[in-house]
């Protein structure tokens, strides 16, 4: 399946215990880019977790939110870490001799310090156990909407490589009326200046011209891109970059069709060309 990068997941669990909310909110980036914002009692579940989102995702910028609100009737026992406070406070010292004239921080504000203030072990061990399939519920569900997206996105490309289809098609089956065209303006000009019409000299010149406004070329390549752009789409996977770098390709040919172009017709299919182009490209940068 194709995979949008952009997706939002939120699941909650409310129990005796508190409340616990897992948010995550994914946007398109070049490279997998993880940020995760935990509790301190959930601040070790981090590697877990990233290793999880690694696992499922190929790229994305994620933002990883985790609310922890203990219910007011738990007698959740709060133990102050010893350790890490005489850190903090050796910390603490340290500073204040380099700078005398700050405050010292309030026992409110060490007891916020990350480390500082723990849930006892058992509640610990529960709490997690409880977030890591809350965040798993989450990631499926995140995985779920870029699924969804995704095939959206994969519907609109398609649809618009149908009309380059068109367009190309179009272009081709106008040559050799244009040409035409050209041969009986370039007859007409050599008659109003009383010109002498060497036939052999006329056939070069529209050689010459022929080979100056041959697109077929070009055509050719725009048709193999977009076979290329319906086998990935076909594929499915992470498919992104190629996708992105098949609309450079085919954005190159519509822009040498143009400078080509000898007529207002031509010049128009070449800027739909364009257009249809830009639209798939502005959707392919939020494609896995």
């Amino acid at each position: 399946m194709i995979n949008s990068m952009t997706a939002f997941a939120r699941e909650a669990d409310d129990s005796g215990a508190g409340s616990l909310v897992v948010e995550i909110r994914s946007v398109n980036h070049r490279y997998l880019d993880c940020t995760f914002k935990l509790p301190e009692p959930l601040r070790g579940l981090e590697s877990n977790w990233r290793a999880l989102l690694q696992k499922a995702l190929s790229r994305g910028k994620l933002d990883c939110f985790v609310r922890w609100q203990a219910a007011p009737n738990t007698d959740t026992a709060l133990d102050i870490n010893c350790d890490r406070l005489q850190q903090l406070a050796r910390a603490s010292a340290s500073v204040a001799e380099c700078f005398p004239d700050c405050r010292a921080p309030s026992p409110l504000e060490v007891l916020q310090w990350p480390g500082i203030l723990e849930v006892a072990g058992d509640d610990t061990g529960e709490l997690q156990s409880r977030a890591t399939a809350l965040f798993k519920q989450a990631l499926k569900t995140l995985q779920e909407s870029r699924h969804r997206e995704g095939k959206k996105l994969a519907g609109f490309i398609g649809d618009r490589v149908q009309l380059v289809l068109v367009e190309v098609e179009r272009t081709r089956q106008l040559m050799p009326e244009l040409m035409t065209r050209q041969r009986a303006r370039l007859e007409r000009r050599l008659a109003d200046i009383n010109a002498e019409l060497d036939p052999q000299r006329l056939e070069q010149e529209l050689v010459i011209l022929a080979q100056k406004t041959d697109v077929e070329e070009e055509l050719d390549r725009l048709h193999a891109h977009v076979d290329e752009v319906e086998r990935v789409l076909a594929k499915g996977g992470p498919c992104g970059r190629r996708l992105d770098f098949l609309m450079q390709e085919l954005n190159r040919e519509a822009n040498t069709l143009s400078s080509k172009s000898i007529a207002s017709t031509t010049t128009q299919n070449a800027v739909e060309l364009k257009v249809l182009i830009e639209q798939m490209r502005e959707q392919i940068q939020n494609l896995e």
